[in-house]
């Protein structure tokens, strides 16, 4: 299996700085953090400078700009517009309600309830819930001069998310290592499980259906993470200048190849699974292996886990080691297949079952060492 910390192609510092840099790939929210402070430290400047009446409420701008930074270029900006959207809506509201003659508690609670109707407006995403808090801040601290509150709250929180956005402009983020570790965990995960169904067929009786049902519910989460976590880096790769100066874009394009390839996998491992379990077990007299076939299945599951543990974690040189052994793996799974189709043609001359539920298995097979070879 090969380490995807030995196929990064950028260039590293030696000793403690190495340390530094791989640490600073594993684990993305240092650089969101370093760029949320900066953002909102800039902007807390400029909110200062700015003259009457945004000068007034400077801690505004800071809102706009942390909110611009904790997400990819494209969603900063789509995030940003629906704020200040959600801003003036709740600021609408609050404005509203003010003119008419309601005693402050009844006030406060018909701008939260209607401020509350607005948060699910799908024009706003996530964003709905600024509403509320727009609506609130404005009704208890915009009394006195409510247009200049309303602008000033508005406007400062789009320069802080201007800038926040500049600052992702210029450091981009870019997700790859995580994604990298959730294919990893994906794929370790796949094999692990269909070894200990290679163990089960070898060394027990008949599949237990609750046993085997509750292993394959618990890699559904992370076959979850691992397409999000994919998703998320294809999305910040989207006007992402670093993608196409430092050669990252082949990395982006290798991390999507590889998550569909695996949900693939996943797919494959589930189908067999759900099959050996529906099938392989204890009262049916038309089980779908049997003690003859059992043995020639399990060694092909061996085959299959094998191919998905050496499978590179990154696109690397074809002459490398890496990837020749990758692909020696799939012939040898292709090779097991191949005996397997043998064997049970065999067994279906020389029995009265019709080994139906075998033959689905090992077209399963097939799919899965289609996916591994592309």
């Amino acid at each position: 299996m090969v380490d995807f910390r030995q196929t990064l192609t950028v260039a590293r510092p030696a000793g403690a700085l190495a340390a530094l840099h791989r640490a600073w790939l594993r684990h993305p929210r240092w650089s969101l953090a370093l760029k949320g402070a900066l953002a909102a430290s800039l902007a807390w400047f400029v909110g200062l400078v700015a003259p009457p009446p945004f000068g007034e409420y400077p801690y505004y701008a800071p809102l706009g700009a942390v909110l611009a930074t904790t997400s990819t270029i494209v969603r900063s900006v789509r995030d940003s517009l629906q704020s200040v959207a959600a801003v003036l809506v709740g600021a609408i509201i609050a404005r509203t309600v003010a003119l008419l003659p309601l005693p402050g508690l009844l006030e406060l609670a018909v701008v939260v309830g209607l401020a509350l109707l607005c948060v699910g407006w799908r024009i706003f995403g996530d964003m709905g819930s600024w509403t509320v808090m727009s609506a609130i801040f404005v009704l208890i601290l915009g009394n006195g001069d409510g247009a200049d509150y309303v602008g000033s709250y508005a406007g400062l929180i789009v320069v802080g998310a201007a800038i926040g956005i500049g600052v992702n402009v210029l450091l981009p983020p870019l997700p790859l290592t995580p994604s990298e570790l959730a294919l990893g965990r994906l794929r370790d995960g796949l094999a692990d499980q269909v070894e200990s169904l290679a163990d089960w067929l070898e060394n027990e009786g008949p599949l237990v259906p609750d046993e085997w049902e509750e292993r394959r519910q618990d890699l559904v989460p992370t076959v979850e993470r691992a397409r999000a976590a994919v998703a998320q880096t294809r999305e910040a790769s989207r006007a992402n200048v670093r993608v196409r100066y430092n050669g990252n874009g082949h990395w982006v394009a290798s991390q999507t190849r590889r998550a569909g390839a695996l949900g693939i996998e996943a797919d494959v491992v589930d189908e067999i699974v759900r099959l050996l379990v529906e099938w392989e077990q204890e009262g049916r007299d038309d089980v779908a292996l049997g003690q003859q076939l059992r043995p020639e299945f399990a060694g092909t599951l061996r085959a299959f886990a094998v191919a998905l543990r050496a499978a590179v974690t990154r696109d690397v040189a074809e002459e490398s080691d890496a990837a020749e052994d990758a692909a020696e793996a799939v012939d040898r799974l292709d090779e097991s297949i191949q005996d397997l189709r043998q064997v049970v043609r065999t067994a279906q001359r020389s029995s009265e079952y019709d080994y139906f539920v075998a033959g689905a298995l090992i077209i399963k097979f097939a799919r899965g060492a289609d996916a591994l070879r592309h």
